[in-house]
Parts: structure tokens; sequence; C-alpha cells
């Protein structure tokens, strides 16, 4: 096992790896910018290294900087956490080169899979299901039409270099289609540096689901379910449960030996998710993360089967603790992500927290790195914390985080608590029956009320 990790991200996803490695026995390394200096997981861990100002190109994208602070502390191994370096595979590659583990995939995987054309190849090989879609890029505008009209209208046009919604676009017509191929990859090339773009059927009001899935050198594949993240804003998830109110045991068990099939198939390694858009009884593969998810939290409460402790584990060189026969899902999860942000217009809310209340009791998790006193930084994402509430079944769970998001105190920065709050009082939220366009059509509605 390893003596030293050092944790390559901030935040309180480099809280939560802290954590797990201290209930390992394992030394932490935390790295920061200069902004981050006061940080929670900072003081916690057993050192830290400044690496650079507070742009995270300057630090936390700076892979010179978090090799050299991993050289000098003596570390073992580097833990990317989700986001910054995480999918990133020459950064992984010059992790093993360094002579240093990164906790995550091969990079060979990373690769693949970071490329949404050659992954929706590769899945489709080992047999996972996609949506009917172009074969690959389409680069002029004679492919784009011919392409949309063996598809079929409307066509979704997605960068193939990324995801988060950038460089995606819906054509609801051949009137529509130049433009949105125009747009897209114009953004592509923004975001990404790559202005490839690709064409799937747009599906009309899908659930977002996805696979949790876990492999080890000695070829264990499990599954742990799924997570309905079908509450989204601009694609960006907002609230996550398990299991999806969508879903039942028999479905479960199908579309979770067809991933592990898949998985077993690419000889993958490590924790990955397996994304997929699902309407009328069928799963369509978007894209795979070859890495932690932010929404990781709610597969643990249902399982109650670590998954940080796990990816270290397996990077160890360990098998798997566990079988697919063991893994047991009791009750149900929801996670609300608590952005620094005005709930209306959604603008970030840096500053200082003046004063701070974390809920508690059964079931209870808050995942934040946050404290009265401490100034959240305008550099990065307005995440602050991730309130995870467990509960028998989803009524109980539900009750329970209406109670939780009650008690909780930010003060001194707006967040998006009173959203949920709104949220959870709605009954198509009550009743599980939402997908991914609920949330942005309630909020128009909302708008013009």
């Amino acid at each position: 096992m390893f003596e030293k990790i050092l944790i390559a991200n901030r935040g309180e996803i480099a809280l939560r790896v802290h954590r797990a490695c201290k209930e390992m026995g394992i030394s932490t390394v935390a790295v920061h910018s200069e902004a981050d200096s006061g940080a929670m997981w900072v003081r916690l861990a057993d050192e830290s290294v400044c690496i650079g100002p507070p742009a995270a190109a300057k630090s936390y994208l700076n892979i010179p900087s978090i090799i050299a602070a991993a050289e000098i502390t003596g570390a073992n191994a580097i833990h990317p956490g989700y986001g910054f370096l995480s999918e990133n595979a020459r950064f992984a590659e010059i992790v093993g080169a360094h002579g240093f583990t990164f906790i995550g995939p091969k990079p060979e995987h990373i690769k693949m899979m970071g490329d949404k054309i050659t992954a929706k190849q590769a899945v489709k090989a080992a047999g996972i299901p996609v949506v009917p879609g172009s074969d690959g890029a389409v680069t002029t505008e004679e492919e784009a039409f011919a392409a949309a009209k063996a598809i079929g209208f409307p066509v979704l046009i997605k960068a193939a270099a990324g995801g988060g919604g950038r460089g995606m676009k819906v054509a609801q017509t051949e009137a529509e289609l130049y433009e949105a191929v125009s747009t897209a990859r114009s953004e592509a090339k923004a975001a990404f540096g790559d202005d490839a773009v690709y064409m799937e059927r747009y599906l009309q009001t899908p659930r977002h689901i996805e696979i949790q899935v876990i492999a080890d050198s000695f070829g264990n594949v499990c599954h742990l379910g799924e997570r309905d993240c079908s509450l989204q804003r601009r694609h960006q998830k907002v609230l996550e449960e398990a299991p999806s109110p969508a879903i039942d045991a028999a479905i479960r068990a199908k579309i979770g030996k067809v991933v592990v099939d898949a998985i077993k198939a690419i000889g993958y390694l490590g924790v990955g998710t397996i994304e997929f858009l699902y309407e009328n009884g069928e799963f369509f593969f978007i894209e795979m993360n070859t890495r932690l998810q932010g929404e990781h939290p709610v597969t643990e409460a249902i399982t109650d089967i670590d998954l940080v402790r796990e990816q270290i584990r397996i990077a160890a060189g360990l098998p798997l603790s566990f079988a697919q026969k063991d893994v047991v899902f009791e009750g149900h999860a929801i996670e609300c992500r608590i952005n620094a942000e005005n709930p209306k217009t959604f603008a970030p809310s840096p500053g200082l927290v003046t004063d701070f209340h974390a809920p508690g009791g059964l079931g209870v998790r808050l995942d934040s790195a946050l404290y009265a006193g401490y100034t959240i930084p305008p550099y990065y994402d307005s995440l602050i914390g991730k309130l995870i509430v467990h509960g028998r079944d989803r009524d109980e769970c539900i009750a329970r985080l209406n109670r939780c998001l009650g008690e909780i105190v930010v003060a001194g920065v707006d967040t998006n608590i009173p959203l949920f709050q709104e949220l959870l009082a709605n009954p198509d939220i009550i009743d599980g029956v939402y997908n991914i366009h609920w949330l942005e059509n309630w909020m128009k509605a909302q708008a013009a009320a």
C-alpha cells in the first residue's frame, strides 16, 4: 500500500480524498494555489505545497509544478480527483514516467473515452447501445446534411473533444442545420482547441442515467447500480439521486450486465461511469467518464462501498474488496450541489463566509471544505459543497433533505439552497417524473410568471 499520496485537486473533492487516505493510514500532500493557502484541505493535510498563483492554468493545471511537489515530498502516488487533470491522458503518462502511480485508469482508456467519437465506436463494438448518429466527425456542409437526413430531425450536434454542454447545439429542421453546425464548431474550437463535431438523433424527453463501474487488475468488474442525473441546467447536473425513480431491479440488472461485459472487453482499470440517455425503455450511450464523479456519494450511500478507498486499493495492485453478489442496494439517496451563486440569476457569489452551520442527523452527509471565516475565491467553480441525504425509501429521503436544507447556514454569500427548497416542493420532483429538459422548462416558466 502507498505511504503517501499527493492530491492534485482542490475544494470538497480534495478533502474527500484526504479523508479516505487518513482512514487507510496513508499520509497526504495537498497542493494549492496562492488563493487557497488557508483552505481546509490544505490545513488538514500532512504536508502542503503551493504550486502557483490563483489562475488554475498556472496552478492546478500546471503539470511540472505538481510533479515537482510530488518529488520534493516523496509521494508514491497522485490522486487527480475530478475536473482539472483527472481526464488528461498526457498527465497520467507523465505521472507514470516520473515513477509515481496515477490513481485512475490507464492513459489509453482516458484517451479513448476522451474523444466522443472513438468512445462511441469502442463501446458500440463492446455491445453497449448508442444513439443513432454520424459514423464520425462531420467536416463539411454536405456531410452534415447527408448525416442529418440519414438520422432524421431533430438532430444534436456535439463537440467530439469535450462536454459540459459546450459545442452542443440542436437543429430542429434542415433550415437550422447550417447555423447550428457552424456555431457548435466555433464553440468547440474555443473551449477545447478542436472544432470537430459529430451528430446524433435528438431524443425528446430522455432521462440521464449513469452506471457506476469499477474494475481491478485481476479481471474483476462490478457495477454499483445507477444514478439519475436528469435535473440539469445548461447540461450541468444540479441534483442527483440513486436509485433512479424510473428504473426497476430487472432493468438495473440487465443494463448492469451489458456495461460490466463491455468494461471487461476493453480491459478497463479503476473507477468509471457510463452515461446514458434513457427513453421509452431504451438506453443510449452518451459518454464514459474515466474518473470519480462528483455525484459518487449517492452510490456510496446506497451500497455502503467507499469508492475512493477502492480506487486507491486498485491502484496499489490489490483486488476489489467485494464481488457483484455482495453489492446490495439499500434505501434511497439524493445529492444537492450547493453553489455560491444567486439562486435566480446564477451569478457567482464569491466572498467571505461569515457564518456556517452544517446539517446533521441520521443519514446526513455534507462534503464541503467550508468554515466560518473562509473566503471563497473568485477564480474557480462555484461549487462549495454537496449535501447527501440517505433514507429507507425515497419519501423519507426527501423529507430528510427538506429538513437539512432548512438547517444549513451559509452566511455572507448567496447560495442556490432556495432553489432546492423550491424544487423539493414541486409535485413532479416529489413524484420523480422529470427528464433532462424539466429544470430549464420550469425555470423559463418561473421567469415568465
